[in-house]
């Protein structure tokens, strides 16, 4: 008797190098770094490099005498644990020894020159919120007169609002208290004709300045005058300035006011940030939108430099901190053709997960097994591999959890009741934690082992010695073994529900009803792709067995 070695041995050398195959092209994809939803740190790596660093654009603010928005990336460097701190910040002691009258206004502009000859910063030796200085009787007389004289349309618009009597939040500049408002008129004025406001900004400016003289109200200006009033309390004059320079739009002017209140012992990263990318309002977006975690990512980004931190702001994605490994060469592929490696990476999954699929099979049932389908192992290709997509992005199926730095509107309610806490409201989410996803794939692998236990049997009946009738019959009697997979998932869905009312998982549906499915799929691939078609062929060839012999024709 031959022995069974001789002829599987090949097979079994075979299955081994499928699934061997297959195992390392999933690891491969594994490794590239590329996310649909978020961003490796190795990818920003490797967009860092080559690019100043925060320390680097500190100092080359320095040679351009920008003391004030230079002091603010020391601190943004430190914040983010970049290198060269120390040689920034002996560059900046230098250059306020050099020039100690421009450190209390961040440094030197020739439009500060009618505040310059009555105050060149009151003996301070520090960087100083412009509104201080404009505050004064004297200063806004200096600066009146100096205005007054402008030829900018723009300018003379806002001026203009000065003599508005209709206002909401301030006093009126004409009436007793109504300082603040000219500090801050003036400011934006000597702002438009220094031209330290980006065109956008400035094109919105003048014409809310026309419509609120036309109209006699300030209306939205008023806003706008308050944040930058909020803004000239915390900032010296040329950190104002490079920073409406990178700013599109009077919202964003009230996404940085509302951010320097929240965040204001973070706020030099916020700044500095906006400097870095050039783009104030997409460091702005990202922050109302992830709040004090896209604060950490913006800080890890910015320790690797400005080019990491350009493209974290224009991805506006979070990082994934668990997939902190690449190769360097690899990491700039996917930096330079992030859609081409996301496909060649999902589709390394999909192939590594037939290979793996096609090896199992070869091993299990032979060469000639069930399993040769090919649509069969591509839908269960397709299964495995979009199991491993939602393992391997995190934020797939995560909602972005609600900012610490969004805008909210308290609204009041009349009511009397005893729980205050019952009136929280809990925000509709698609989130997906780890356990669901867990639960997700326990399910699939389930109905795959299910599969794969009714294709043995399939194969064990086909191979046998027996008449086709018989192992028809066989067939039959194997009926509640096919439909097990709708056994199972329904198993399935009545455990995640309970796990889910005993508080084990977090409360999902699909969860529940995602093991009721990979049933349904499972026992439609079973009966419709391999017991029907074989009981077809045992059907047909028992009754040619059963069908009596032709009758030779009589001889004449």
């Amino acid at each position: 008797m031959t022995p069974p070695t001789s002829e599987s041995s090949p097979s079994r050398v075979a299955a081994i190098l499928w699934v061997a195959a297959g195992l390392l092209l999933a690891l491969v994809a594994w490794f590239l770094p590329i996310n649909l939803g978020s961003l490796p740190p190795a990818l920003l790596r490797a967009a860092g490099e080559g690019t100043p660093s925060l320390a680097a654009f500190g100092r080359q603010l320095l040679e351009r005498e920008k003391l004030g928005p230079a002091a603010f990336f020391l601190s943004a460097a430190r914040r983010s644990g970049a290198a060269d701190v120390d040689e920034l910040e002996r560059a900046l002691k230098e250059g306020a020894a050099r020039q100690p009258d421009y450190v209390p206004w961040g440094g030197w502009d020739p439009f500060l020159d009618p505040l310059f000859a009555s105050n060149k910063g009151g003996g301070r030796t520090e960087s100083t919120p412009i509104l201080t200085f404009f505050i004064t009787g004297q200063a806004r007389a200096a600066l009146r007169t100096y205005l007054q004289n402008s030829r900018s349309l723009g300018v003379q618009a806002l001026l203009g609002t000065r003599d508005i009597s209709l206002t909401a939040r301030f006093v009126p500049v004409r009436e007793a208290g109504g300082q603040p408002l000219d500090a801050v008129i003036l400011m934006a004025a000597l702002l438009y004709q220094g031209e330290h406001l980006s065109p956008s900004l400035q094109r919105e400016l003048r014409g809310l300045a026309e419509t609120a003289t036309a109209k006699n109200d300030m209306g939205p200006l008023e806003s706008v005058y308050l944040d930058l009033l909020s803004l000239g309390k915390r900032l010296d004059w040329v950190q104002l300035c490079e920073l409406l320079r990178r700013t599109d739009d009077t919202e964003t002017v009230r996404e940085y006011a509302h951010l320097a209140r929240l965040a204001s012992d973070d706020f030099a990263l916020i700044y500095a940030a906006a400097l870095f990318s050039g783009s104030a309002d997409r460091v702005a977006a990202y922050l109302l939108r992830f709040g004090k975690s896209g604060l950490e990512d913006l800080a890890l980004s910015a320790r690797d430099g400005q080019g990491a931190v350009r493209v974290l702001l224009e991805q506006q994605v979070p990082v994934n901190r668990s997939r902190d490994y690449a190769i360097a060469e690899v990491a700039q592929i996917a930096l330079l053709h992030p859609r081409l490696a996301l496909t060649a990476k999902w589709l390394a999954f999909f192939i590594g997960a037939f290979a793996v699929l096609q090896g199992l099979a070869r091993g299990v049932f032979g060469q000639g097994g069930p399993i040769r389908h090919g649509l069969t192992t591509t839908m269960l290709a397709g299964l495995c591999a979009g199991l491993i997509v939602l393992f391997t992005e995190p934020f797939l199926l995560k909602s972005v959890p609600p900012s610490e730095f969004a805008f909210k509107l308290a609204i009041p309610v009349l009511a009397t009741i005893t729980d205050p806490a019952s009136l929280a409201s809990v925000a509709p989410t698609l989130a997906m934690d780890s356990s669901t996803l867990l639960s997700i794939g326990l399910f699939a692998l389930l109905q795959l082992g299910w599969f794969f236990l009714c294709l043995r049997k399939i194969t064990e009946i086909s191979r046998s010695d027996l008449s086709p009738l018989i192992k028809l019959r066989l067939m039959e009697n194997e009926e509640n073994l096919f439909d097990g997979g709708l056994y199972l998932g329904i198993a399935g869905t009545a455990t995640a529900l309970v796990l889910q009312v005993l508080g084990v998982i977090q409360p999902n549906l699909l969860a529940a009803y995602s093991s009721n499915l990979f049933g349904i799929v499972c026992v439609a691939l079973i009966k419709i792709r391999h017991v029907r078609p074989f009981k077809r062929q045992l059907i047909l060839a028992g009754q040619v067995s059963a069908a009596p012999p032709p009758i030779a024709a009589a001889s004449v």
